[in-house]
């Protein structure tokens, strides 16, 4: 099945409309595009749990990394300046297709070899590649790409995936960028490549907000930043001078909710990407923790502590009222909402010890679906729908995973301390933070689903608290 992909339209984003014609004759075409159909259930062999959700596979993934999946530098049909960071045009095809490979490369999944040390393709090989070339050198796969400067400061980038045994054309997609938004060319091209072979949803072309975190462990200042997957175009965008808490992305991508102390008074904020404005959803002089957004943004969940007493609250996202949720001795906090809103994962000590709890959306239902001792924190609902990744602690802080239902215990990592798990878009990879013991010093690594690929995120200080936002619109 060809998958061809497209984007939707954004400011920081421009596709074309309709394909746009090679500046030189025989040179190879932006690709025809049309909208994706990835279909979770069809198109990544998931099957019912038993507990209402779906179970994503984490069967071996050697048979991918046996692919030989080549990625070949990016040809420019001439070389031109271009206001992108990266150079010139051809500049641009060189570092577009090292991020593809670095991004096919850190998920764990495939072991891709290129752009250095592989035969550069002309412009006009793009769309024909030689194949006998490439059946020598044992590729199965090959990625292939053009990059062109236009009118307007923009560039087109056009990015093709063939089956060298078939020797047939599997997928293609093409963008116009502006000069600030080439690495998402790059992003979105390691999304198609890694759907089409793979059969899963994409996540490259995302985004991850984080707590930077400097200065020594007891007086610790706390910014909310943000990068894009890979740890590129990295932005802090709080000053530090209140401290900024468990951060996540808004469904949209617009804004950021957050956790500040300003003097000592938590306080609920949204922080609007488009304008750089913050607004304040809801204040107390209690101790407050953990907002978190409805999958169609309209509540936002958070937990507050009032007369030694902490209970689950909802509020409008627009500001307003508070509703209780939860209303039994002791502490409920966190909260995280299944993929269709329809129920929230929480952590509560009412039995004696932190354990994970789901209930409805409306606070009904409340009952423990952690039974394997020790104590659990910080759930978070995968965006499949089909597991629950979660802090386990018996001795160390472990990343784990279960059903829905309870049950499917799986640990991720063993290390000293590793906690609050955020899901990739697709749910088969999750970020978390790693805390150094005596130091406190915190950094983000992520992990997938089989637990063998680990990898450390680059960022410029101290790290916690990371929230994976969903692929770009």
């Amino acid at each position: 099945m060809i998958v061809r992909f497209l984007a939707s339209t954004a400011s920081f984003l421009l596709l074309a409309a309709v394909p746009v014609s090679a500046q030189e004759s025989g040179g190879p075409q932006t690709p025809e595009i049309s909208e994706p159909g990835f279909d979770l259930a069809a198109d990544s062999g998931l099957d019912s749990d038993g507990d209402g959700g779906l179970t994503g596979s984490v069967s071996d993934d050697r048979d991918w990394q046996d692919i030989g999946l080549a990625i070949t530098t990016f040809a420019t049909d001439v070389d031109r300046p271009t206001r992108t960071s990266a150079g010139s045009s051809a500049a641009v095809g060189r570092a577009i297709s090292q991020i593809i490979a670095g991004n096919l490369r850190n998920n764990g999944l495939f072991k891709p070899s290129g752009p250095g040390g592989l035969p550069q393709p002309t412009y006009e090989q793009i769309t024909a590649p030689d194949y006998p070339v490439w059946s020598l050198r044992s590729t199965d796969m090959l990625v292939q790409g053009y990059v062109r400067a236009g009118p307007g400061d923009n560039i087109t980038v056009g990015c093709y995936l063939f089956d060298v045994l078939l020797r047939q054309e599997l997928a293609k997609a093409g963008w116009t960028v502006g000069p600030g938004d080439w690495r998402r060319a790059a992003h979105k091209c390691s999304d198609m490549v890694y759907s089409r072979l793979s059969g899963e949803s994409p996540f490259f072309d995302s985004r991850i907000a984080y707590i930077a975190e400097t200065g020594p462990k007891d007086r610790r200042v706390k910014r909310l930043a943000v990068m894009d997957s890979d740890g590129a175009n990295h932005r802090y965008l709080t000053s530090g001078q209140a401290t900024a808490l468990t951060p996540r992305y808004s469904p949209d991508y617009s804004s950021i909710l957050y956790l500040s102390y300003l003097n000592g008074s938590p306080s609920i904020y949204i922080y609007d990407l488009g304008t750089n404005r913050q607004r304040l959803v809801t204040r107390s002089s209690n101790p407050t923790f953990a907002p978190r957004w409805s999958p169609d943004g309209k509540w936002i969940l958070y937990s507050m502590a009032i007369g030694g007493n902490t209970d689950i609250y909802r509020v409008p996202a627009s500001g307003g009222q508070s509703q209780r949720l939860t209303n039994t001795p002791g502490i409920d906090i966190g909260g995280s909402f299944s993929p269709d809103g329809q129920r929230i994962v929480f952590e509560s000590d009412r039995s004696g010890a932190q354990q994970i709890y789901v209930m409805n959306a409306d606070g009904t239902g409340q009952r423990r679906i952690s039974f394997f001792g020790g104590r659990a924190a910080t759930p978070e609902w995968s965006p499949r729908g089909d597991q629950i990744a979660f802090t386990h602690m018996v001795g160390n802080f472990r990343i784990a995973v279960m059903r829905p239902g309870g049950g499917g215990l799986r640990y991720l990592t063993d290390t000293w301390q590793d906690e609050a798990p955020t899901w990739a878009p697709n749910g088969r990879i999750i970020q978390f933070f790693r805390t150094v013991r005596g130091s406190g010093k915190a950094t983000l690594w992520q992990v997938d689903l089989t637990g063998r690929n680990e990898r450390k995120l680059p960022t410029p200080v101290g790290a916690s608290d990371p929230a994976w936002g969903p692929v770009r619109p």
